[in-house]
C-alpha cells in the first residue's frame, strides 16, 4: 500500500505524527508533503521536529515542487490523507486551485478516483467552510475531523489522538489497535 500524507498549517500536527508512526509500523509506503506552516506549527505544538517526521516517510517532497511524482495521475497511489487540513487548503482543493504540491496531489487523487481523506481543523465553521466540505463530500472525499469519542473513556490526550488515527487507518482498510472501539 502507498499513501500520500499532506500536513498543513492548521493546529493538530500531533495527529500527523501518530498517523505516520502507525503507517510506518504497518509497512505502508508513505509520501510526506509538509507546508511551511505545518513545519512551524509542529515545532510550536509538539516536541517533534520536521526531521523526525521526515524519518517516518519513505519519500519526502517539497510542497513547492509541482513536478514531484505525486503531482501526476500516472503515478499510482492508494490515496491521500491531509491531516490537519487548513481551511485554506480545503478551499483550494474544493475549487481546483492547485497552488502547491499538497493541493495538486489532492486534485490528482480526486481526478483519478482514488481515496482522499481530509481532517479539517477549524472552529467555529462558517458557511464557506461548510460549503467547501459539502462540495468535496459530494464527490466522495472523506471528511474526518478529529473529534474525540468519549464512549471509550479516554484517560489521556494520547487516547484521543489514537482513536482518531484508528479512524484514519480504517478509511484505508488498515487493521489497527490504536483506539478503543465501540463494543455495544
Amino acid at each position: 500500500m502507498e499513501i500520500v500524507v499532506g500536513i498543513t498549517g492548521a493546529t493538530g500536527s500531533i495527529y500527523a505524527v501518530r498517523l505516520l508512526e502507525a503507517l510506518k509500523e504497518k509497512g505502508v509506503y508513505t509520501h510526506l508533503i509538509m507546508s511551511y506552516w505545518a513545519r512551524e506549527n509542529l515545532i510550536v505544538e509538539s516536541k517533534y521536529s520536521p526531521d523526525y517526521l521526515e524519518s517516518l516517510a519513505a519519500e519526502v517532497h517539497d510542497n513547492k515542487n509541482l513536478g514531484a511524482r505525486t503531482s501526476s495521475g500516472s503515478y499510482v497511489t492508494d490515496g491521500m490523507v491531509i491531516v490537519p487540513c487548513s481551511m485554506k487548503t480545503l478551499s483550494s482543493i474544493a475549487n481546483g486551485y492547485c497552488e502547491n504540491l499538497i493541493s495538486r496531489s489532492a486534485d490528482v487523487t480526486i481526478k483519478e478516483g482514488r481515496k482522499l481523506v481530509i481532517c479539517p481543523r477549524e472552529t467555529p465553521l462558517n458557511v464557506i467552510h461548510l460549503e467547501n466540505m459539502l462540495r468535496l463530500a459530494r464527490i466522495g472525499v472523506r471528511i474526518v475531523p478529529p473529534m474525540p469519542a468519549f464512549y471509550n473513556h479516554p484517560s489521556s490526550i494520547e487516547d484521543i489522538i489514537s482513536h482518531h488515527v484508528m479512524k484514519l487507518l480504517d478509511q484505508f482498510g488498515i487493521s489497527n489497535a490504536n483506539g478503543n472501539r465501540w463494543n455495544g
